[in-house]
């Protein structure tokens, strides 16, 4: 793969058009393929993956949570019945002639910039939600693409281990011609066989572990059972690492760190609330009342003010005080470990690529040469079966140890990705195509 984040789409990322990618994106989690391309697997995981749908329902939560906060306080309709009833002339249920009946209406003003304040803080709230759920989405992308990675590597694992039984099956074969020929002893025909075995053994294990690979990248789009037969692509292909200053100043693309400025202004805005509560609210009144005795009517009205000789919400405005020093003093650990993060993946990526590099132009083609000379010098006599186990034993870590250097090669590249907030073939699409073995 030209590089796992190709065509995620992340911070406004769009599909780039690769051969890898050819096949139908699935619409369908339950819908049986016989292969499955990275393309597909993101797609399966952006619409199906469990967390970002809890996640959409928080930030329709959020959304909410604004819309009430913008609601004005509803008005009080109060209804007064006075000397409806007590003792002496007042004496009974019935004597109406004597009371008076006050209709009232009550509505409370806020004032200070409350509702300002509190719709502003709301709709940060739900900037918040946003940011969250887009960590959560470059969350469940890099998810994907390791495990893709983790995927094709043990499906080259088992394609590995079939050509090296089919190599000693031939070569099991070599062994029985020249024991028929009388050139060597039939106890090397045993060696050989449980030689064959264990290649078969390491076989049953590489497709347990492809299985249980097949079901970590089902699971991020909420399926336990993998109902896909193989993955496409192909793990050989690495790129040019842009420099590091570059990379670095991608940093601000991460969602972990541009959430902070809508952070510090939330709790500012929150800060701003309480101190708009110093201020009483003004609750107006009005409203009609007659008077039965004498068959008049008035209007009545009036005005209540809270006195705060105690209560002036100073408690609560220093906790807003202090929670967003907090925030600032959190988004400045945040940013240093952001970067020491970068730093590590950035290293990372560099020493697997070199490993990568270093194995497929020097230690690989000098294992196979001696390999295949040992081998074929047996025929002749010039080797004994120990050295060719040993070569092939050599030959076969080699492979592996390059295989799996390319998946930690991927997997650098995911976790670099994730910290720069899009991929890397978007800054340097060059492309170094491994060939020989491994291909």
């Amino acid at each position: 793969m030209k590089n796992f984040f190709i065509g995620l789409v992340m911070m406004g990322w769009v599909f780039i058009p690769h051969p890898i990618y050819a096949e139908p994106i699935v619409q369908n989690k339950n819908a049986p393929q016989k292969s499955i391309t990275l393309k597909d697997a993101v797609a399966l995981a952006l619409m199906h993956n469990p967390q970002l749908q809890a996640f959409s329902f928080e930030k329709r939560a959020k959304e909410a949570h604004a819309l009430q906060s913008s609601l004005l306080p509803n008005p009080e309709l109060n209804i007064f019945l006075e000397d409806g009833t007590g003792t002496g002339g007042f004496n009974g249920f019935n004597r109406y002639d004597q009371s008076q009946t006050t209709i009232q209406l009550s509505q409370l003003i806020e004032l200070g910039g409350k509702r300002a304040a509190r719709i502003h803080s709301s709709n940060l709230s739900k900037k918040l939600a946003d940011w969250d759920y887009e960590t959560k989405r470059m969350n469940v992308l890099t998810q994907v693409a390791k495990s893709y990675a983790l995927l094709l590597k043990a499906q080259q694992s088992i394609e590995l281990t079939n050509d090296l039984i089919q190599l000693s099956e031939k070569f099991l074969n070599t062994v029985n011609e020249r024991i028929k020929a009388g050139k060597v002893a039939a106890l090397e025909k045993i060696k050989s066989e449980l030689n064959l075995s264990s290649l078969k053994i390491e076989l049953e294990n590489a497709k347990r572990e492809l299985k249980v690979a097949r079901g970590n990248l089902s699971i991020t789009w909420g399926t336990a059972n993998p109902l896909f037969e193989s993955a496409i692509g192909n793990l050989n292909q690495i790129s040019e690492i842009p420099s590091l200053e570059n990379l670095k100043n991608r940093l601000a693309n991460n969602p972990d760190l541009a959430r902070w400025a809508t952070e510090l202004e939330q709790r500012q805005a929150i800060l701003d609330s309480e101190l708009s509560k110093s201020i009483p609210d003004v609750n107006l009144q009005g409203g009609f009342r007659r008077y039965e005795p004498t068959d008049d009517n008035s209007v009545v009205f009036g005005i209540s003010i809270p006195l705060q000789f105690f209560n002036r919400n100073q408690g609560a405005i220093e906790e807003a005080r202090h929670k967003l020093g907090k925030a600032e003093s959190e988004k400045r650990e945040r940013e240093a470990s952001t970067e020491k993060n970068f730093l590590e993946a950035y290293n990372a990526l560099v020493f697997f690529r070199n490993q990568v590099t270093t194995i497929k132009n020097q230690i690989l083609p000098g294992s196979q040469k001696a390999f295949q000379g040992i081998q074929e010098g047996y025929r002749f006599g010039k080797f004994n079966l120990l050295d060719v186990l040993d070569s092939q034993k050599t030959y076969f870590q080699t492979k592996k140890f390059f295989l799996e250097s390319l998946a930690q090669y991927h997997l650098a590249v995911a976790n670099l990705e994730r910290l720069i907030g899009e991929p890397l073939a978007s800054l340097n699409p060059s492309l170094i195509q491994p060939k020989g073995e491994g291909s």
